[in-house]
């Protein structure tokens, strides 16, 4: 029997842990701004010491899922994450924090359904791909999930979440693009997306953003503050960075140090080779379950694999990109090591669901393969019978009844 990828769960475990000793790094030091909000040394770190525990539940959990019983269940997991989405604008449900609606209330915490409803559209596309009635050359099979998509970006933009609609618009069309839909049909979704773009872009805290991105010195105690800082932050470290703890950053200079910021305090606490260490071991779970994507013979399979793989990676990739003032800041954090309760225990969800599928070909095939597998194994034993002796084909009856046991395991 084939085990699970041990590279791809030795990969997470170390982001994991590398996370958490990050998290203790930079809120150890007890600021005005986290004084403010009843934090103590430890507070954030054990907090998020247990978020690490029920992530490694939800990976179990996920690993023990039949791919079969993930693809049965992906439309109403789906459903799921848009009455969550809906939840979030509900009094006494809904949680705001700095103007937004983004969280539910859930004991002993929150719970952000953006990040779920990235994992449940991963799972519904690749269903949806995998169906015979998908076609690459047909804008009808096109645009039914992405007119879906828009639903949820509508639900996400209202909160207000533009990172993570962009994010969903990334993911969606990454693996609508992958599965071999015509380029043009992406293209044609620009038409009616530029005017939409342009006007959300206009929102005064977004253009604001948008000036800080393009220039940040224009505001350096504004919208460009903590674009600045976060050079500061990756300049100061250096080649070998600063030491462990030793980041002046997060003492109030960098906002949002131990969250959406917080590859900018690696930069500057382990400085070059260690923001490069994270970002290989990101690109070595990528090559990882990419590889099991390869290994697919399942249609459902593959797509999952391919839509887990992009789904940590594009915002692994944002997160750098924001941090180095690549793109405009966003709020994104860098899964497994940012602090957020939502983001890890999705990914961790995720990384289960690619244990699972790294050796899922060698031990189940799908449900809906097998009877095709029967029926081609039947046809080639008929033929086989027509063209060879009996004693032969006693042999040949043998091993067909053999190989229906195996399948039947």
């Amino acid at each position: 029997m084939e085990r699970y990828d041990k590279w791809l769960l030795f990969v997470a475990v170390i982001l994991t842990g590398f996370g958490a000793l990050m998290i203790y790094s930079s809120t150890s030091v007890i600021t005005p701004e986290l004084a403010r909000k009843g934090a103590t040394e430890f507070s954030y770190f054990k907090r998020h010491i247990f978020t690490i525990f029920i992530g490694f539940i939800f990976l179990l959990g996920a690993y023990l899922l039949k791919p079969s019983f993930i693809k049965k269940y992906s439309l109403p997991l789906l459903i799921i994450s848009l009455v969550l989405l809906v939840l979030v604008f509900m009094p006494g449900i809904g949680v705001s924090s700095g103007g937004a609606k983004r969280w539910i209330r859930l004991w002993p915490s929150t719970f952000q359904p953006s990040e779920l409803v990235k994992l449940a559209m991963v799972i519904f596309l690749a269903r949806y791909m995998s169906m015979p009635e998908f076609r690459t050359d047909s804008f009808a099979s096109f645009i039914k999930p992405v007119l879906i998509m828009v639903v949820f970006q509508i639900a996400i933009i209202k909160q207000p979440d533009f990172g993570a609609a962009m994010s969903l618009t990334f993911l969606t069309l990454a693996m609508l693009f992958l599965s071999g839909v015509k380029l043009r049909y992406i293209g044609f979704l620009a038409v009616p997306a530029i005017p939409v773009i342009i006007k959300l872009a206009m929102e005064p805290y977004r253009f604001r953003r948008i000036i800080s991105f393009l220039n940040p010195s224009a505001d350096p105690q504004g919208s460009g503050f903590q674009l600045i800082q976060s050079f500061i932050a990756l300049g100061s470290g250096g080649l070998t960075g600063v030491g462990l703890g030793g980041s002046k950053q997060k003492l109030s200079y960098l906002p949002e140090a131990h969250t959406d910021f917080i590859f900018s305090i690696i930069g500057e606490e382990f400085g070059l080779i260690g923001t490069l260490l994270v970002i290989a071991l990101f690109l070595i779970l990528f090559i990882k379950g990419i590889a099991i994507a390869n290994r697919m013979k399942d249609r459902f399979n593959y797509y999952l694999a391919i839509g887990l793989s992009l789904m940590i990676s594009l915002q692994a990739l944002v997160n750098f990109a924001v941090a180095t003032g690549m793109v405009p800041t966003k709020g994104l954090p860098l899964p497994f090591v940012s602090y957020g309760g939502s983001s890890l225990l999705v990914n961790m969800a995720a990384v289960g669901m690619l244990l699972r599928l790294s050796k899922a070909e060698a031990t189940e095939p799908e449900e809906n393969n097998r009877d095709q597998i029967v029926r081609r194994m039947a046809k080639r034993k008929i033929e086989a019978g027509k063209r060879r002796p009996v004693y032969m084909q006693k042999a040949l009856s043998d091993r067909f009844a053999n190989s229906l046991l195996h399948l039947s395991k």
